[in-house]
């Protein structure tokens, strides 16, 4: 099997050349904390990457499908959804996607006087707890406005910007407890349709079945969905699907995404099949929709 670091389909990356990095660093609110390389990889079989010297940066992956190991310091580590790692700099290290069921992935180099302060002390992956308190949009909202930013990274401007949006994002991941509890839904205040409306506004980009949903809120299938269609008067995975396609809408608009790369995002496996739900629930295809918005 062909072993590969790069260049798998659906993939989004962005890197600036290090010399323009060693000049930006030179300011304060860059030097200290700063993004080097940023991207996405969905269900990449066949991802490997081997460092047997290290870098001279750190890196956190955020695993949200799949798995895949880890090794570091002589030990070999699983890692499956809704973990994450951040591996350090100046130690030998090797990653690989599983062959059967490949990771998806959000990931960040960064460098700065203050890396250190970002690090795990244990090397093993750490757990996102996945329930409604999760807030795993609003992570992923945040790697998506440093990536945008970081694209712009030409101008110095963009490019602090984004290290300045780099402390919120690792610090949802080593301050978890305080980023789950901060101004969220509680049980008591909120009925239960609301309560699963949120996981599932949380969840938008991964697949949840039905099953999923009943187990996470203790119910047995048909009670879940009983429950939940007597309060919103449909069906759980109905507005599931409501949701991805107004996901889908706002990407269209608002980005250049590539219509394959916006259903994979959304966890559609073939863009045929993106194309079909899409049409069913605006009346119109995804093509179309964006050649509406784009001469609008």
């Amino acid at each position: 099997m062909t072993k590969k670091k790069e260049g798998f389909k659906g993939e989004r990356f962005i890197y600036l050349p290090e010399e323009l990095l060693l000049e930006y660093k030179k300011d304060p609110l860059i030097g200290n904390l700063y993004v080097r390389k940023i991207g996405f990889f969905p269900k990449v079989k066949s991802h490997y990457v081997e460092k047997e010297e290290g870098t001279d940066y750190a890196m956190l992956i955020h695993c949200i499908e799949g798995k895949g190991w880890y090794h570091i310091y002589d030990k070999t580590y699983p890692i499956q959804k809704n973990q994450y790692i951040i591996v350090p700099p100046h130690v030998p290290y090797s990653f690989e996607a599983d062959s059967h069921d490949p990771w998806t992935i959000y990931w960040v180099h960064f460098c700065g006087k203050l890396t250190e302060s970002f690090l795990s002390p244990n090397p093993a992956p750490q757990e996102i707890l996945a329930d409604e308190h999760v807030r795993q949009l609003v992570r992923i909202r945040l790697f998506e406005e440093i990536y945008s930013s970081f694209a712009r990274g030409y101008i110095k401007e963009y490019l602090a910007y984004s290290s300045m949006c780099l402390y919120t994002f690792l610090s949802t991941f080593i301050f978890q407890e305080q980023f789950r509890h901060i101004d969220l839904p509680t049980h008591k205040e909120n009925p239960f349709s609301t309560r699963v409306i949120y996981y599932l506004q949380e969840h938008v980009e991964t697949n949840l079945t039905l099953k999923d949903l009943a187990e996470y809120f203790n119910y047995s299938e048909s009670h879940f969905s009983t429950l939940f269609q007597k309060e919103t008067g449909t069906s759980p995975i109905h507005y599931f699907t409501r949701l991805k396609i107004q996901k889908a809408c706002q990407y269209i608009e608002l980005t250049d995404m590539k219509l394959n790369e916006i259903a994979m995002r959304l966890g559609f496996e073939e863009q045929a099949y993106f194309s079909r739900v899409f049409t069913k629930v605006m009346g119109i295809s995804p093509s179309a929709y964006r050649k509406k918005e784009t001469d609008k």
